[in-house]
């Protein structure tokens, strides 16, 4: 926890949300976030609706800044490098995370751990996941299981929470949606301690996807594989 003058004080939280033509989604998450968290931070990429309006009028005390490239990965670390809070919570902008459910993210941070990584499947099959989607993370989960010696059963869950601090060590580089398999495994490598914690997909609200699924299955293989053989 932070110290100041021999103190323990409670940590300040930032919420962090990409944001990407997701205006019809954003009434089912914001207003759901807790009004204690010291920052909502919302990422926008350059969208080309009604999403920044929509979003400073359900929480006008958001920042809305936008991201400088093109991607969610870049999102992340344009949002993480201005984010002020000690814990990060990341959330997705689609609805598929509750915000609900975000104390049971923050608490392991509390009790020692680095790193709280989201799972969608600890608690089982996702209703609203199709089956191509759902071999997909198994293979990308199976693979990080076999070459770093994990138990993990997601790798792709947006829905994570870290010190920040604590994730400067792992490097993020990351552009595309090959981002939360790369945070994982970078986690893993530096040494953090984590804790995979079971929530809801509820399934996009509205809209459809803007990851390509095959594509994006596939680069975060490569990304696994290749960072088993890399260092920081």
């Amino acid at each position: 926890m932070p110290e100041q003058n021999g103190c323990f004080c409670w940590p300040q939280i930032t919420v962090l949300i990409c944001t990407l033509n997701e205006e019809a989604n954003l009434p089912y998450v914001l207003p759901k976030i807790p009004a204690t968290v010291h920052e909502v931070l919302i990422v926008d990429g350059r969208s080309t609706d009604n999403t920044v309006s929509i979003a400073r009028q359900l929480r006008p005390d958001a920042r809305v800044i936008y991201q400088t490239g093109r991607g969610k990965g870049d999102a992340l670390q344009c949002g993480i490098a201005q984010a002020t809070g000690d814990i990060i919570v990341t959330l997705d902008a689609d609805g598929t995370t509750d915000p609900e459910e975000m104390a049971g993210f923050v608490e392991p941070l509390l009790r020692g751990y680095d790193f709280a990584k989201g799972s969608r499947f600890a608690l089982g099959r996702p209703e609203k996941k199709p089956a191509h989607r759902i071999f997909g993370n198994w293979l990308i989960v199976a693979t990080a299981n076999i070459l770093y010696r994990r138990n993990y059963t997601d790798l792709c869950s947006g829905y994570n929470a870290f010190w920040k601090e604590a994730f400067r060590r792992i490097n993020f580089t990351a552009d595309g949606f090959e981002d939360e398999p790369l945070i994982n495994v970078r986690a893993i490598k530096a040494g953090l301690k984590i804790r995979e914690v079971p929530h809801r997909d509820r399934g996009r609200i509205n809209g459809e996807t803007n990851a390509p699924s095959f594509r994006q299955g596939w680069k975060a293989i490569k990304t696994v594989v290749r960072e088993r053989f890399r260092s920081l």
